[in-house]
């Protein structure tokens, strides 16, 4: 029957209905879920440039005061040098008739790598140990000649001072450079941290479009359904009427065919039933 068949299309679009709903707001969940993950890590993300921008501007911080006491170093460096070639003009010029002291300096190494590596006879070796001994000897007592001179006692005091200076230097500025390549691994590890973040950010967003043109989809099935309901209601609603009113006009016929019958009965003098008096009434035979 054509009702019945609308009837079961209309209770199988229903329960569609109801799938496409829970199927659209199960999606709407998981693009939202999805969208709070990326923006708390967008969040995050913000606040690691935050720290990652702290930790470049200290590691600059402590370049720059690194740099600064380099050049200071570099300057104690060129003073020494002065003063190396005021000490070595002063030297000469004390040594004057005797043997330069870089000379006998040379001669002792020279000697010594002799003896580290040549094959000597007992007394060759006994003679090189004596004549570097000798060497030695000399040396001390022309460094001590010279350190006997005021200028050159001032400038060999000076140039201690300014090696200290520079050791003092240079053991500062290494500190700094160990504490800003410190900063430095940090910034590249929070630089690092904030790319994954970006990456698990981007993977979030992606899941929550396509979540939500799932969701859309659904929707857009579930207002084609709900209009199909309708239509179909309609429908169905016509027929019902028009069989309902079939149905009394196949009772009104009964009930004039009945009622003639009686009628007939009436004229020919037979006994009637009230109920066969209230039918000819109804009937408007009576």
């Amino acid at each position: 029957m054509m009702l019945e068949k609308l009837v079961e299309r209309k209770e199988q679009l229903e329960r569609e209905l109801q799938e496409y709903i829970e199927k659209r707001d199960q999606l709407n969940r998981a693009a939202r879920e999805f969208a709070d993950k990326r923006d708390e890590l967008n969040r995050t993300v913000r606040e690691l440039l935050v720290k990652a921008k702290e930790l470049k501007a200290k590691r600059d911080e402590l370049n720059a005061k690194a740099k600064e006491i380099k050049q200071k170093r570099n300057e104690v460096h060129k003073k020494i040098d002065v003063l190396y070639r005021e000490l070595d003009t002063l030297r000469r010029n004390l040594d004057r008739g005797g043997r330069p002291l870089g000379e006998i300096e040379k001669e002792i190494r020279r000697l010594e790598f002799k003896q580290q590596t040549a094959v000597l006879t007992i007394d060759k070796e006994r003679a090189l140990v004596e004549r570097i001994a000798k060497l030695r000897r000399e040396l001390e007592e022309r460094k001590e000649q010279l350190e006997k001179h005021e200028e050159f006692r001032r400038l060999i005091t000076e140039i201690r001072e300014l090696k200290d200076k520079a050791r003092e230097l240079h053991q500062q500025m290494m500190a700094l450079v160990e504490e800003a390549d410190e900063y430095h691994a940090e910034m590249s590890k929070t630089f690092a941290k904030i790319d994954e973040m970006r990456k698990l950010a981007d993977e979030m967003h992606e899941k929550f479009v396509e979540s939500k043109k799932e969701a859309d989809r659904a929707h857009a099935e579930i207002m084609k359904i709900r209009k199909d309901l309708k239509d179909l209601d309609k429908v169905i609603k016509a027929l019902k009427s028009k069989l309902a009113k079939s149905k009394e006009e196949r009772e009104k016929e009964e009930l004039m065919r009945r009622a003639r019958e009686i009628y007939e009965m009436f004229k020919r003098g037979e006994k009637i039933e009230t109920e066969d008096l209230l039918l000819l009434q109804r009937a408007g035979l009576i």
